[in-house]
């Protein structure tokens, strides 16, 4: 028990976010130290007196910034092999600077937004970029192009991935600039330089526009290449006894000024990741905080091209992390020898409070194991091993029939009603799961689990079919809560999932006409790339990118079911429209609307009532927000409509924390009625919405008119989400020691709730302490999120212990 016990002690794991704390921290000063050629002499290895000698140098930790890196003093460190820059503010590389014997590079943990600062490090053959969160897969693209001797990035090797980029991939490339120059193009007749920078700009547009190659989530690589290419290409036609660059491996080798030409549209297409500091609890140096945060890089599997082939034939997004079907990763060991992808950690969800010790350390760099993984955007969902481990497992016969045949057999309902039970709920717990575990590992007790969700049926999205999807670490995972098999499996390496949200959309036919409609599941994480999944199909069938930031919750509305809000730590909300799908699955994205919130968005909703189809409800950081989501040619942004208050808000001004504000926890229990909770009340109020609603007068606030309050633990633990059964009257809400207050309310909604009563829970169901074998019960988790079906047949819980647990309803 004590060795358990101090593996999932938190403050052991705080160790990467101290250091990103203390990194931030520094931002608005100068560097901690100057960089002069006594600092290199004591950094350096092997000791020596002068710098040419040095072989090793360490330069990590130390504030510094681009501009504190002297190039004329570096320079003279001609024998230096290894250099590690990690933990620094460096947003690139100093230009001039010259390092011809540099062989391993780390760069990670800093703010490095250009790769072409990298260039002239030709010599590289390792490198690492982890935990640079301005950087995306297209940088990766980029570094693997420019440095022809890189064999490791981010602790992957990517010799194949490279040799491809610089020798087949420019290839054809080529081939397509050349085909659209002699069809579109022609030189001046009389060439001047004035002429020939018009014609050249024209080009390079036409071709960046029309030229399509490669998956979408290398859009921005694409286009920076074929700029540098279509340049090549008119150069080497003006100037033709000069070679061509780039046909041969050592094209990686160009000027800088070719290389960063198209950098910053390149971003601009393809998005890239940008920090959210927040403040950190300071903590020992070996310590990592346990509510870790959202953070994005890493790869980004891309959308077929147009043209793509129909199912069983599709392509793979070619990354060095992204297995191929039928090929394996350059690189990665064979089976039974996995290796980690090392993504250290991510920006902070939200601020904790002094002396609150954090919820457990997200880890976003391990693979997730055995289970089943998507072969590119469009790839395959894989059945997961049928032995997945678990610490507990309660003995069930496994029923052939499908979830939806139970489902019917049972004789629930197809169209939801509303059912008040007349007595409570007894929940009994079925299963306990770890199938987001890191290499299938039943010792992972870290990973967290952050959102979980039904899946609607496919002829009424008013009715679920008992499976649920969870999501957490690098996997999403669909659940049979009846057997408590893992359904599928969805893995993207390096990839941290945060949220997810079911639609029903339709597919259609050829010619016009909806054939059917689909089940499909949107999830999104640290990337801020929204993947598109239709787990029937056993198909990942594409994915856009929906922010530079990490997504922190995606809602779909009930009503318009392609629509799809995110929010994203960039503080906004945007409005998509994901479409439905044809028979190839081929689907447009269209952005409806943006909405600027004043800190991160945590939870979204729309009030079920048909007669309400304009509002959207923002749960944030700092506060529940209000807005409009009526479209209008002329406001496509627009800030909240409201803010709606709380008393709880009071103690904001007595205790001078603005944490009573956040509100990470909120869900309509009727057309009307809405549960709430802030982080830091240990009630859950009930309030109505409409008089709410009706009672705004002047300015944008308006305070909540309270029904009831709900006791809850009293804790100040954040982000425990609750969730809400309208059917049959019940909210439910986790603690942080894994224990589930339930509340039965019908006999309030009945009564339209009552004003300052305070309602003690229904029932506090204990934490169900599954047995580590060889080491005893495993202690009550946070529980970060928690889902019921309409029917409340069953309960579903996340832990931030990398468990997932399914209570159903005992039979009376």
């Amino acid at each position: 028990m004590a060795a358990l016990l101090c593996s999932l002690d938190g403050w052991s794991r705080v160790k990467v976010e101290v250091e990103r704390f203390c990194r931030e921290s520094l931002q608005s000063k100068a560097a901690m130290v100057k960089i002069t050629e006594s600092l290199l002499l004591e950094k350096g290895t092997p000791k020596s007196s002068k710098l040419e000698w040095i072989k090793t140098l360490n330069l990590s930790k130390l504030g510094l910034n681009s501009q504190d890196l002297p190039v004329s003093l570096l320079c003279q460190l001609s024998s230096l092999e290894e250099l590690d820059l990690s933990g620094n503010h460096l947003q690139e590389l100093p230009r001039g600077l010259s390092l011809p014997s540099l062989r391993v590079l780390d760069c990670s943990n800093n703010d490095m937004g250009d790769v072409t600062s990298l260039a002239p490090l030709t010599g590289l053959e390792e490198l690492r970029l982890d935990d640079n969160l301005y950087l995306t897969v297209c940088d990766e693209y980029k570094v693997m192009f420019l440095l022809s001797n890189l064999r490791i990035l981010n602790g992957r090797s990517i010799s194949h991935v490279g040799k491809h980029l610089r020798s087949a991939g420019t290839a054809a490339l080529q081939k397509r600039v050349i085909t659209l120059w002699e069809s579109t193009f022609s030189l001046p007749d009389h060439p001047t330089p004035e002429k020939l920078k018009t014609v050249e700009k024209e080009f390079v547009r036409v071709a960046r526009s029309q030229i399509k190659y490669g998956p979408s989530s290398l859009i921005g690589y694409t286009k920076w290449r074929l700029e540098m290419i279509a340049k090549e290409h008119l150069h080497s036609l003006v100037e033709p006894g000069e070679e061509k660059a780039d046909t041969k491996e050592n094209s990686g080798q160009l000027s800088s000024g070719k290389r960063k030409s198209c950098e910053p549209d390149a971003v601009r297409e393809n998005g890239s990741a940008c920090k959210r500091a927040r403040g950190a609890d300071p903590a020992p140096a070996d310590a990592s905080p346990r509510k870790s945060a959202r953070h994005l890089s890493t790869p980004v599997k891309g959308e077929e091209r147009p043209g793509t082939p129909r199912r069983g034939l599709r392509e793979s997004a070619r990354h060095p992390s992204t297995p191929v079907k039928g090929e394996e990763r350059p690189g990665t060991p064979r089976r039974g020898h996995r290796e980690s992808a090392r993504h250290p950690s991510t920006p902070v969800k939200g601020e904790e409070r002094p002396g609150t010790p954090r919820r457990g350390h997200r880890e976003p760099n391990s693979p997730a194991g055995k289970g089943p993984k998507a072969d590119g955007p469009r790839g395959i969902l894989r059945d997961p091993p049928k032995d997945a481990p678990s610490p507990r497992k309660h003995p069930r016969t496994p029923s052939k029939a499908t979830p939806q045949e139970r489902t019917a057999e049972r004789g629930i309902p197809q169209k939801m009603t509303s059912i008040e039970s007349k007595d409570p709920v007894t929940l009994q717990p079925l299963h306990v799961l770890q199938c987001h575990s890191k290499l299938d590992s039943p010792d992972d007790f870290s990973t967290q689990l952050w959102a979980c969700a039904f899946e609607p049926l496919q002829d009424s999205c008013d009715q679920t079919s008992g499976v649920v999807a969870t999501c957490g670490g690098e996997s999403v995972c669909v659940i049979d809560c009846e057997t408590g098999h893992v359904l599928k499996k969805y893995k993207v390496p390096g990839e941290e999932f945060f949220t997810l949200a079911w639609s029903c959309v339709p597919m259609s036919r050829e010619g016009g006409g909806v054939l059917r409609r689909l089940s499909v599941l949107a999830a999104g994480g640290k990337k801020g790339v929204v993947k598109l999944l239709h787990p029937a199909g056993n198909l990942a069938y594409g994915e856009f990118r929906a922010s530079r930031r990490a997504l922190s919750t995606l809602c779909f509305s009930p009503r318009q079911q392609t629509v799809l809000f995110t929010g994203s730590y960039d503080n906004r909300i945007v409005m998509w429209d994901v479409g439905g799908v044809d028979s190839d699955y081929t689907f447009k994205v269209s952005q409806l609307l943006v909405l600027e919130t004043n800190s991160t968005p945590l939870h979204l909703g729309l009030p079920p009532s048909r007669q309400d189809t304009r509002h959207l409800l923002a749960a944030c950081d700092k506060g529940l927000l209000c807005f409009s989501t009526q479209l209008g040619k002329d406001k496509l942004k627009r800030t909240e409509e409201m803010e709606i208050t709380f008393p709880v808000y009071a103690k904001e001004e007595e205790e001078k924390d603005e944490h009573y504000r956040t509100i990470d926890g909120f869900a309509f229990l009727s057309d009307d009625i809405v549960a709430s909770r802030s982080s830091m009340q240990g009630s859950i109020y009930l309030w109505s919405w409409g008089r709410t609603r009706a009672s705004k007068a002047s300015g944008k606030q308006v305070s909540a008119v309270v029904l009831a309050e709900l006791r809850w633990a009293d804790t100040d633990t954040p982000y425990l989400s609750l969730s809400t059964c309208p059917g049959e009257g019940y909210v439910v809400c986790g603690d942080e020691r894994g224990r589930l207050w339930t509340y039965h309310l019908t006999d309030l909604l009945k009564a339209g709730g009552k004003k300052g009563k305070v309602i003690s829970p229904t029932e506090i169901v204990d934490w169900p302490s599954p047995v580590r074998k060889g080491v005893g019960p495993v202690e009550g988790p946070s529980i970060n999120s928690v889902a019921m079906d309409p029917q409340l047949r069953y309960l579903v819980a996340l832990s931030d212990k990398n468990m997932a647990v399914v209570w159903g309803r005992a039979q009376p």
